[in-house]
């Protein structure tokens, strides 16, 4: 599926649209589920994006809401494109939630860790590593699984339109080595060439910046191109992620992101300190 056209950016952006139109209506969710002869609970979780809906769901909530047919008519293909499977799909026993499909069309992807190279400029050996690590029960299999899908994702970054990336580590993330100095001199290897990239920009918070707004834990923020569809925070753990819309939350990780941003060194320091790093397993 070519990029900017996700379908769970689809999905967002109709579920967004038809909790509007409702609000603009006047109609609770309870009425519209006695009106439509459904369950409250379904349109709520239309609404929530937690479940797809169908065309003709759609063409009926919006004939209830009084919505011209010009207009009724986009949404309704909206909902065909919603229902589309993105090339993620073919990964779903490692792809959860609606992450993936929000990074397919962000235009401007702005992340922290503390811990880790984030997986979008991780080498395949590194993520190998990192996952055997935080995954040890898991099989041969289901790690080669993990690292096609994370490399998969990678593309993203070589697309001929790719979103302004712009990633702010902490400096243990050049000290932790991870599969072995061999795989981690790689490791640091590509993220050097990866800072020379157009739409990458590397930076690292040093040690000596002392206590810093990124120690509570790693945060991705996804800004994308149209109005319509707001930026969004995603906090991460070990198994699961959560997304956070209001505009308040969006706008508090900003704030923590361009703090981030000055207490971090300049992306040439950054660069020279990474291959520094580098050069020191050379050593071993």
């Amino acid at each position: 599926m070519a990029r900017g056209h996700s379908p769970t950016v689809r999905r967002r952006r109709l579920a967004a649209e038809l909790r509007r139109f409702r609000e603009a209506a006047e109609l609770t969710i309870d009425e519209v589920g006695e009106k439509l002869e459904c369950s409250a609970s379904k349109i709520s979780r239309i609404e929530t994006g937690h479940v797809g809906v169908t065309p003709r769901d759609v063409r009926d909530m919006l004939e209830l809401y009084g919505i011209e047919e010009d207009r009724r008519e986009a949404l309704v293909q909206l909902a065909r494109e919603a229902r589309q499977k993105g090339w993620w799909h073919s990964y779903n026993e490692v792809f959860t939630g609606s992450f993936v499909g929000l990074e397919a069309e962000a235009s401007s992807l702005h992340t922290h860790q503390a811990l880790l190279v984030p997986g979008l400029l991780q080498t395949e050996g590194y993520t190998k590593a990192v996952i055997r690590a935080i995954r040890p029960d898991a099989d041969e299999a289901e790690v080669d699984l993990r690292v096609q899908g994370r490399l998969a994702r990678q593309r993203l970054l070589t697309d001929p339109h790719p979103p302004e990336y712009w990633a702010v580590i902490d400096e243990a993330v050049l000290h932790r080595v991870t599969g072995g100095p061999e795989v981690m001199h790689a490791q640091l290897t590509r993220l050097v060439a990866a800072a020379t990239m157009p739409n990458v920009t590397l930076q690292v918070v040093p040690f000596g910046a002392g206590a810093h707004p990124g120690m509570e834990g790693p945060f991705l923020i996804l800004g994308f191109p149209e109005q319509a569809d707001p930026d969004v925070v995603y906090v991460e753990n070990t198994t699961s992620g959560v997304y956070l819309e209001q505009p308040t939350d969006v706008r508090r990780y900003t704030l923590m992101f361009d703090h981030l941003r000055a207490a971090a060194l300049r992306p040439d320091d950054t660069v020279d300190l990474v291959q520094r790093a580098a050069d020191r397993l050379t050593r071993y």
